[in-house]
């Protein structure tokens, strides 16, 4: 039975996780102690670090397949709209039809530039709101996203090297596919609300997001390591 000796060293996966655990802690620590911003609901603290540390984590540990210029384009020009469909879908970033759409969307007394101080992985939040747009700046989700959008990439290349078809080239297209399904069932919104489930909508996405995480890390033909052989 084989172990595995944990290795702190520089640029190691063990070395940026505690990094990164140890900074999200200090934050969390100097925001509710520099504050008067108290815990009301733990998970409502803890998920947004969930997204990313994972995120960064899975990113830290899936190098790129080799592949050529035109294949790392191709595949970069894929995973940057992925990106933007999901920061759509979930209302990161929207565009209105018409000047008067703003204040239906009740953005009328908020137009500008806005930065807002909240919990860790909230915030620093910033907004821009004009008559014909909004864009929104949450850490957590745009972390996570990008995250996604790497991992995304990451398959498309590997997608090459592995035959598109049968049950493996199947569960690679899955794989790629279910966080967009995944961010309207559990991201935000409507459907939610509807559905009687607003009060687990951030349960449901972060489940939805660890899930497309694992798929997109340990999808079929991927081996740790590949990108640099």
């Amino acid at each position: 039975m084989s172990t595995r000796t944990l290795e702190f060293r520089p640029g190691s996966e063990e070395w940026w996780l505690a990094s990164l655990l140890a900074a999200e802690l200090l934050a969390l620590v100097a925001y509710f102690g520099l504050t008067d911003a108290a815990i009301t609901g733990p998970r409502y603290v803890l998920y947004p670090l969930v997204w990313i540390t994972v995120g960064v984590w899975a990113v830290v540990r899936t190098p790129p397949p080799v592949a050529s210029e035109r294949a790392r384009w191709v595949a970069g020009g894929v995973a940057a709209g992925y990106v933007l469909v999901l920061a759509f879908l979930t209302g990161l970033l929207a565009v209105y039809l018409s000047s008067g759409a703003g204040g239906s969307h009740g953005h009328s007394h908020v137009h500008g530039l806005q930065v807002t101080m909240t919990a860790p992985g909230w915030g620093p939040r910033i907004s821009y709101v004009s008559h014909a747009f909004h864009v929104y700046f949450v850490p957590f989700r745009v972390i996570g996203y990008f995250a996604l959008g790497y991992l995304v990439y990451a398959t498309l290349l590997d997608a090459r090297r592995v035959a598109l078809s049968g049950v493996v080239g199947i569960a690679t297209c899955l794989s790629c596919a279910f966080p967009l399904v995944a961010s309207v069932l559990g991201g935000l919104g409507g459907a939610a609300v509807m559905g009687g489930l607003a009060p687990y909508s951030l349960d449901l996405s972060t489940a939805a997001f660890c899930l497309a995480v694992g798929l997109l890390t340990w999808r079929p033909g991927h081996r740790r390591g590949h990108g640099a052989s």
